[in-house]
């Protein structure tokens, strides 16, 4: 009985060790993470930063700094979800699949999104 649960707790402590992160794992998923979030940031701030951009914003009465503003405010969650969505558009539009007036359209309407998160969540 008593080798029973010597064995028993030897099997424990194996498995505890097993489910360690080590301090390398720990950092390379930090740095992975931030390297994530700087390309989602930056995907972003990209569809928002060209002169037909800013154009197509202030015509929808939005200043375009503060959606630039707003974006970093977002969370990483928030920030992946919408950098995919941009990315399928502005492929979609390389691509030939929507026009240069449907990109505008949602470009206002990913800004006007991110202005109402923020301003929910704030």
């Amino acid at each position: 009985l008593a080798q029973a649960q010597i064995d028993a707790r030897l099997q424990q402590a194996e498995q505890a060790q097993q489910h360690v992160v080590s301090p390398a794992d720990l950092q390379r998923a930090t740095v992975d993470a931030t390297r994530e979030r700087q390309q989602n940031l930056d995907a972003l701030n990209n569809f928002f930063s060209s002169d037909t951009a800013r154009q197509a914003l202030q015509s929808a009465h939005m200043n375009p700094e503060q959606v630039r503003t707003a974006v970093a405010s977002l969370s990483p969650d928030e920030q992946s979800q919408l950098a995919s969505r941009v990315n399928q558009a502005q492929r979609d539009f390389a691509a030939g699949n929507i026009n240069n007036r449907d990109l505008l359209i949602i470009l206002v309407v990913v800004a006007a999104l991110i202005l109402i998160i923020v301003a929910v969540e704030h």
